[in-house]
């Protein structure tokens, strides 16, 4: 299919697309000002055309001077998945709907929270052992499966790719059809588990498909805290990807690159960790290279700290200085 023009999107986006006679850039800009739209009442709005919500500063006071004891943060998983093209690998990106109550507008990864069955010890196993995933996750083996296992999961749930396998040297070529749409289904519903599911097939679960890329958490002042792991795979051969989720409007394969200019020109919205991994992957000239590269990446958690000063909210990620904002609040808010 034709790149989409202005170089944000390589093939024809699925699902809610651009209107007739759009550009990709104007539809997200589009896309971009109804999520501005539909924003809470009162918020303020950060470099790059992001919101806070209005109970922000409220909750970060209440988290300086101790009456707010921070939720803990769910575990979960998201999946960079690549395909190389002739100019480098693109990533599969979808688009949360506007009315989304967070992150509405933007572009994300496959993923969502671990199921409490997705450390299942019947699950069929191919790759790494759990004690390797452990030692690379800083975690114990039952939450290293849990992780690798919800990654997977997601994966198949939010873009029907499945990384699994009859045997430990193979990958399933194809999940489309009805049986494969009922079976994805049945685990979007919890109906089945990942495990169940695996085991009917006669499936392994090809954790050797993954690379682990990166770690970061929820701030200590939202009410609801996730604790994500990012993974990168690269698309099995055969398979192909499609919009799956209930909560994304439009898929797309995109260059990082070109997706990191779209965030900078503020046509695209992103969440902090979404863009810095994607830009962590714009060196890489093919899914092979990202993958190798996995090996080598820092795992240490990213945490955002936040604090009232004068009148702003200030948000700041260690290590990740491009991303500190400082937001002017309203009279009588701090």
């Amino acid at each position: 299919m034709p790149n989409g023009q202005n170089g944000h999107a390589q093939g024809q986006g699925q699902g809610q697309g651009p209107e007739q006679g759009e550009s990709p850039g104007q539809g997200e800009a589009r896309a971009r000002e109804q999520a501005r739209e539909q924003a809470p009442a009162g918020g303020g709005e950060t470099a790059g055309g992001q919101w806070y919500p209005p109970e922000w500063p409220d909750r970060i006071r209440a988290l300086a001077d101790g009456s707010l004891t921070p939720v803990a943060p769910k575990r979960a998983a998201t999946v960079m998945l690549l395909r190389d093209t002739p100019d480098g690998p693109a990533v599969h990106m979808l688009r949360r709907r506007a009315s989304m109550a967070f992150a509405g507008g933007a572009y994300a990864y496959p993923g969502g929270g671990v199921d409490p069955r997705d450390d299942d010890h019947l699950v069929g196993w191919a790759g790494p052992d759990l004690e390797s995933w452990a030692a690379l996750l800083g975690t114990d083996t039952a939450s290293a499966q849990a992780l690798v296992c919800a990654a997977v999961r997601e994966t198949f749930e939010e873009a029907g790719v499945l990384l699994a396998g009859p045997t430990a040297d193979t990958v399933v070529g194809d999940t489309t059809g009805e049986d494969w749409e009922a079976d994805r289904q049945a685990l979007v519903a919890r109906e089945i588990s990942f495990a169940d599911f695996l085991d009917r097939r006669g499936l392994l679960l090809r954790s050797d498909l993954l690379g682990a890329w990166a770690r970061w958490i929820t701030p200590e002042f939202e009410p609801r805290r996730y604790d994500t792991w990012f993974f990168v795979a690269a698309l099995p051969e055969g398979q192909r990807t499609r919009n799956a989720s209930t909560e994304a409007d439009r898929t797309v394969w995109t260059r990082p690159a070109d997706a990191a200019d779209g965030y900078d020109k503020g046509e695209l919205l992103m969440m902090p960790p979404t863009i810095s991994t994607l830009r962590s992957l714009e060196p890489y000239g093919t899914a092979a290279e990202a993958l190798a590269a996995a090996a080598g990446r820092d795992l240490e958690p990213v945490l955002a700290q936040a604090s009232l000063e004068s009148g702003e909210l200030v948000l700041s990620w260690p290590g990740h200085d491009e991303f500190t904002k400082r937001v002017r609040l309203g009279r009588g808010t701090v």
